[in-house]
């Protein structure tokens, strides 16, 4: 069974100058998925005015949540008690966004009673595509 969460949250965005403009946006995680979750922006605060997914190992949120983590186009960093910053790097800039820590261990904690941290499997597709490569030896 293929179990989907969604937690709608609010975000505040970090300009240049320091000011803070509040943005929804979404929490999404996958059971189909496990290893992964997502960002979910709508389309009237996004630069193109397309709707926005931001994915990213579910790990690293975990991770960021305590200490700063991430080296590539996803970094989160706690920022005092109760906020916690996710940056996306791209190659037209860097966005930083500010959500409450509280939210983000709440998803997290939800998506643990999904998929257990260590249980994730590949799933049946890979499974299936290295027996075909294995000519059904596994």
């Amino acid at each position: 069974m293929h179990v989907t969460l969604e937690q709608p949250t609010g975000a505040r965005l970090i300009t240049d100058a320091g000011q803070e403009i509040a943005i929804p946006a979404t929490l999404r995680y996958a059971a189909g998925d496990p290893l992964a979750v997502h960002i979910d922006f709508p389309r009237h605060v996004t630069l193109d005015g397309e709707a926005t997914t931001w994915t990213f190992a579910r790990v690293l949120l975990g991770e960021g949540l305590r200490a700063p983590a991430g080296i590539g186009t996803v970094r989160v960093r706690p920022r005092g008690e109760s906020d916690t910053s996710v940056e996306f790097h791209s190659p037209v800039g860097v966005a930083v966004l500010r959500f409450t820590t509280a939210d983000l261990y709440r998803f997290l904690a939800r998506t643990y009673t999904v998929v257990a941290p260590g249980e994730e499997t590949l799933g049946a597709e890979l499974d299936q595509g290295l027996v075909t490569l294995f000519g059904g030896m596994v």
